[in-house]
Parts: structure tokens; C-alpha cells; sequence
């Protein structure tokens, strides 16, 4: 089978891009023909494959002459029909595409006949924020059912009157267009949560199914050395609930927390750290390589995720339950389809600092515990998120569009 990957970038930016490389060398270790379709950059891995590049957009700082680019692109949508003509796939699968890459590659693509498969690892079909955040990083579900003007009266883009405008443009033209409904043939979503969201938005379930993210299993086979402390590795961002996580963790004594990630909180955090003494116990570690992150989850006591936005199927969780750490989560998004309270880990409510404080403090106070949690996280691991079972799933939902086409 002939495969072309689509993704708007072709460098390890998040988990989208980490599955997109992913999924190419799983289906190569199978002996089909991949190919991969993105945006050109400085930043772009050689991947050895054919490879198929449209000029990079700058939302930020790209010409407001071409802002409509991001709702179809003439170019992108001939540079995709130049791409079909020369590897012509019998399968094209969508990562994220939207903005940079736009509906036009669909329309290229459903000219020539080609079935599409979308990995759905947002909710833009939903919200034209992408994130179901606000201006504020609050949750909102206002934007439902093509209710698209609230992203423009909340200014929900970057604060941005313009950039709400062209996001609400963009989701109604989807939305026209059906494109989630018709020009797709195939959605798979990483959680089931994300699932309900699409269904609740119009999206017909009957080509909607959840497969929960793999990962190579025999790289997190590693050996354990539990030197007591909690680790968060992440953006330091509002939304991923880092604030809260330094006030549950500013009332615990004679503990040790690790913070891996870089991100627009990180002065704040830092005049916390100093202002409430916390210097010798919350260590900030800055961005650090995967290699660098392993090492910490092997000597780690538990894992931390306390974001407090849908997350979809966080691999930073799906990680450190490969190498056998228990993982403290909220109760939010995809997040409790990966941590079965009080097996693998726990969650307390997400928006409850003292609730994060108190399970925080279970597993600080009982290695044992953590330990039996960890053995069964491994378990779990190792049942769900084998990338031959993932190959097993995808594979046939390849044939089952392929039968449809």
C-alpha cells in the first residue's frame, strides 16, 4: 500500500508530529510505501522518503494580503494534485492540516479519487481555537454547532479581533463545505472524549473511531531507581494547569518536584519559586531532550498532569506508564481513559488545588504504593498502546476505505 502522510509541520513540534513520524516508520516496518506532504522549513527532518513541500505561512507575521490562503490555497491545492500524479497514493492520511495547509488539499485529493483518513489530534473541527479555550484560557463550548460569532465577540485568538474573524470564517466554510462529514472518508480521534465533542458538533459517528496512540514500547524498557520525587514535563502554560500544580505543591514540605518545559509562564513561575522559598524543592530543568526526559522518569516517584483544558491522549502520560511510573492526572479530556484511578495512578478534580495536594501527598508519603501502581501501568502499557496492535486498527481501517472508495 502507497500512504501519504500529511502534516502543516515536518519537525518534532508536538505529539502530532511525534505520531506522524511515528506512523511513517511503523507502516515502512510493514513494508508499505510512505510519503510525506508538510510545509517547508529551516526546521524540516530529512526523512529519506519522498517528500512534498508547500511555501511556509507566518500566522503571526505573514502578509494580511494572504490571509485567505489559510482557508484555500490555489497552490497548496496544485502542489498537492502534483504530488498525487507522482506517488500515487492509494491512501492519504491527515494529521493537521488546517491554516497552513487548508481544505484545498482535500479538494486536490478528492478529484483524484484518493480515500482520506484524518487523525483528529485537536478540536478544530469544533472550535475555531482550536483548544475550546478562550482569550482567558478558560473552557468554552460556545463555538458548538457553527455557533462561530463567539469566537469573534471573545476575541478568542490571541486576543486578536482579525484573527477570531478569519478562524470563524474558516470554521463556517468547513462547515459548508461538510468537510469533516463528507470529504473525509475516515476520522480516528486518540480519545474517546474527543470523539463525543465531534458527535456532539454534528459530525456523524458511524465514520468516527477512537484508537488511543501507540508508542515503541521496547524504548521504555528501562530500569527504575525511585529517588522520591514528582515530575511535570510540559508546556509551562496556563492551561496545562501549571500554576495550580505550584500551589498544591507550595503547601507540601520536604518534597521534591521537577519541572521539564519551557513556555510562557516560566517568569512567573520562577518569582514564585523566590518569592515563596522553594528554591532547594521545585527544580525547574528548562527543555531537555527525550533521551534527558527518560533518565528523569526512571528516578522519578510519580508523574504529574495537571492540566485543566481537554487534553486528547497526552503522551508525556502514555510515556511514563510505558516505563512503569504512576501518573497523578486530572480529571479532564482523554486524561481518564489513560489513568485508572487507583490502579495506575490517580485523579482528583481538576480545578481543586487542595484535591491535587492530597493525592499529591499519598504518593509522596507511600513508595510502595507507587510502585505497585507503577508495575500496573506498565501492564497497561504494554496491553494497550503496542504499536503492532495500533498497526492492526489503522490497517484496517485502510481497507475498510479502500472497499468504500
Amino acid at each position: 500500500m502507497r500512504i501519504l502522510l500529511v502534516n502543516k509541520f515536518h519537525y518534532l513540534k508536538g505529539g502530532s508530529e511525534k505520531y506522524y513520524f511515528e506512523l511513517g516508520n511503523l507502516l515502512k516496518q510493514h513494508g508499505h510505501e510512505i510519503a510525506f506532504f508538510s510545509m517547508k522549513s529551516d526546521k524540516n527532518i530529512k526523512t529519506n522518503e519522498k517528500e512534498y513541500f508547500v511555501d511556509e505561512i507566518d500566522l503571526n507575521n505573514g502578509s494580511k494580503l494572504k490571509a485567505l490562503d489559510v482557508i484555500y490555497s490555489k497552490k497548496n491545492k496544485r502542489k498537492m494534485l502534483n504530488a498525487i500524479e507522482d506517488f500515487k497514493p492509494d491512501i492519504i492520511h491527515l494529521n493537521n492540516f488546517q491554516r497552513q495547509l487548508s481544505e484545498s488539499i482535500i479538494e486536490a485529493a478528492n478529484e483524484k479519487h484518493i480515500p482520506i483518513v484524518f487523525t483528529a489530534h485537536d478540536v478544530q473541527a469544533v472550535c475555531p481555537a482550536i483548544t475550546m479555550l478562550d482569550s482567558n484560557k478558560h473552557i468554552c463550548e460556545l463555538c458548538k454547532n457553527g455557533k462561530y460569532f463567539n469566537c469573534i465577540k471573545k476575541k478568542c485568538i490571541k486576543d486578536s479581533l482579525l484573527k477570531s474573524i478569519l478562524a470563524a470564517i474558516e470554521g463556517k466554510y468547513y462547515r459548508f463545505k461538510k468537510v469533516y462529514n463528507k470529504k473525509i472518508n475516515w476520522i480516528v480521534t486518540p480519545s474517546n472524549f474527543y470523539k463525543q465533542k465531534m458527535i456532539e458538533d454534528g459530525i456523524k459517528e458511524n465514520h468516527i473511531t477512537t484508537i488511543h496512540n501507540f508508542i515503541e514500547l521496547d524504548k521504555y524498557d528501562m530500569e527504575l531507581q525511585d529517588e522520591g520525587y514528582a515530575l511535570y514535563i510540559g508546556r509551562l502554560s496556563k492551561e496545562k494547569g501549571i500554576l495550580n500544580l505550584l500551589e498544591a505543591f507550595s503547601s507540601i514540605e520536604g518534597r521534591k518536584l521537577f519541572i521539564a518545559g519551557d513556555g510562557p509562564e516560566k517568569e512567573r513561575i520562577e518569582t514564585i519559586i523566590k518569592e515563596r522559598h522553594l528554591e532547594n524543592s521545585l527544580i525547574l530543568l528548562g527543555y531537555i531532550n527525550q533521551d534527558k526526559i527518560k533518565e528523569y522518569l526512571c528516578k522519578a516517584r510519580f508523574v504529574i498532569v495537571p492540566s485543566i483544558w481537554y487534553e486528547n491522549c497526552p503522551y508525556s502520560i502514555m510515556e511514563a506508564l510505558a516505563i512503569g511510573i504512576p501518573v497523578i492526572g486530572a480529571d479532564i479530556g482523554g486524561i481518564p481513559e489513560l489513568i485508572k484511578d487507583r490502579t495506575n495512578g490517580l485523579l482528583y478534580k481538576y480545578d481543586s488545588i487542595s484535591d491535587l495536594e492530597s493525592k499529591m501527598k499519598i504518593l509522596y508519603e507511600n513508595p510502595e504504593l507507587a510502585k505497585q501502581y507503577g508495575k500496573n501501568a506498565k501492564k497497561r502499557a504494554i496491553d494497550d498502546y503496542d504499536k503492532e496492535k495500533y498497526y492492526n486498527k489503522i490497517i484496517d481501517i485502510y481497507s475498510k476505505v479502500l472497499k468504500e472508495k
